[in-house]
C-alpha cells in the first residue's frame, strides 16, 4: 500500500532513518521513484474529511464535503455478492489491504493484489498461492477481466483513476476511506456459520459500525447459526409438501417464533427438543391430501 506524504520535501523532512511515526501509527518510509514524492507503507488511508486536502474527484483544494453531502439520504441497495471464482483486484498492499483481501479470502474470490511492495502478511499469503502478487505500479489495463476493483492507496490521483476506469467499465469499485470515490460500501460483516449480518451506517461512523458488530455477534451467537442449519433441512420437506408460500411461511413461524423458544433450547443443549418441535410443526402443517 503506498500513502503519499510531503510532496516534493528532501529525503530528511520530518523523518529518522527508514521509519517514522505518523499519529499512533509506526510505518515504513520509502520513496516512489517515478512520481519523486515520499511514500509510506502501511499507514491508513486518506479519508473526506472537512477542512482536510481533498482525496476526491472534485478537487477542492481543502475539503468542504461537497463529496458527502447526500451520503446519508443515499438509498442503497443492499445485496449479498457471490464472489467464489471472480477476480477480484486490491490496489494497495499494507495493512488496510490486508484487511481487505481477508475479507475477500473468505468469500473464496480470485484475489489479485497491485502494489511494488506489500507488507508481511500479504507476501506470505503470495508465495503459498492463496493470492496473486503484481509487483508494480496501477495501469487502467489491470482493470480488464476484474469483477471488482478494491483501492487501499492515500495517493488521491491513483484513487480517482482507479475509480473512474473502474466506472468506464461498469464494475464494482471502492476507494477505502474515501465515499465519492465508491460505487458500492462496505458494511461491518458478522459471520457466524451460514449466518451473515451486515451493519452500515452510510460511512458516518466505522467505529459505531464496529461497537454494533460486536454487540451484534454477541446477542445472535452459535445458537442462530445451527437453528438456521436445521431449518435449512427443513426447506426440502416443506417445499415438497407445503402447496403455497403462505402455508409454508406459517410452518416456519410457528418452528421460530411460537410458544416453545428453539434458540434457548439450544442454549441448554437440547437440540433434540429443537427436532422435535420441527417434527410436530410437520404433523400440524401436513395437508389433509397428503
Amino acid at each position: 500500500m503506498l500513502w503519499s506524504l510531503n510532496r516534493g520535501a528532501p529525503a530528511s523532512t520530518a523523518f529518522f532513518g527508514d521509519l517514522a511515526d505518523v499519529g499512533l501509527i509506526r510505518v515504513k518510509v520509502g520513496w516512489h521513484p517515478q512520481r519523486r514524492v515520499r511514500i509510506l507503507y502501511g499507514a491508513m488511508p486518506a479519508q473526506a474529511y472537512k477542512g482536510k486536502e481533498c482525496v476526491c474527484q472534485f478537487r477542492k483544494g481543502i475539503c468542504d464535503q461537497t463529496c458527502v453531502k447526500d451520503m446519508m439520504n443515499t438509498p442503497f441497495y443492499i445485496a449479498c455478492l457471490k464472489l467464489r471464482g471472480r477476480s477480484c483486484l486490491v490496489v494497495g498492499a499494507g495493512d488496510i489491504a490486508l484487511e481487505k483481501v481477508e475479507g475477500l479470502l473468505a468469500c473464496d474470490a480470485d484475489i489479485v493484489i497491485l502494489a511494488p511492495e506489500a507488507q508481511g502478511d500479504l507476501t506470505k499469503l503470495a508465495a503459498e498461492g492463496s493470492i496473486e502478487w503484481i509487483q508494480r505500479e496501477y495501469e487502467p489495463s489491470d482493470l480488464e477481466g476484474r469483477f471488482m476493483v478494491i483501492a487501499a492507496t492515500n495517493d488521491s490521483e491513483v484513487n480517482i483513476g482507479v475509480y473512474n476506469d473502474a466506472e468506464k467499465r461498469a464494475m464494482l469499485a471502492n476507494v477505502v476511506d474515501v465515499p465519492p470515490l465508491c460505487n458500492f460500501i462496505l458494511p461491518a460483516i458478522v459471520r457466524t456459520g451460514p449466518l451473515a449480518i451486515a451493519i452500515s451506517t452510510a460511512g458516518a461512523s466505522p467505529a459505531l459500525a464496529k461497537r454494533m458488530k460486536r454487540e451484534i455477534s454477541e446477542l445472535f451467537g452459535e445458537q442462530y447459526a445451527e437453528l438456521a442449519l436445521m431449518l435449512n433441512e427443513a426447506r426440502g420437506w416443506a417445499k415438497g409438501t407445503l402447496p403455497t408460500y403462505q402455508d409454508r411461511k406459517a410452518f416456519f413461524e410457528e418452528i421460530v417464533n411460537g410458544d416453545t423458544d428453539p434458540v434457548e433450547l439450544l442454549r441448554n443443549g437440547d437440540r433434540q427438543a429443537v427436532l422435535d418441535l420441527i417434527e410436530q410443526a410437520k404433523v400440524n402443517h401436513t395437508p389433509a391430501a397428503v
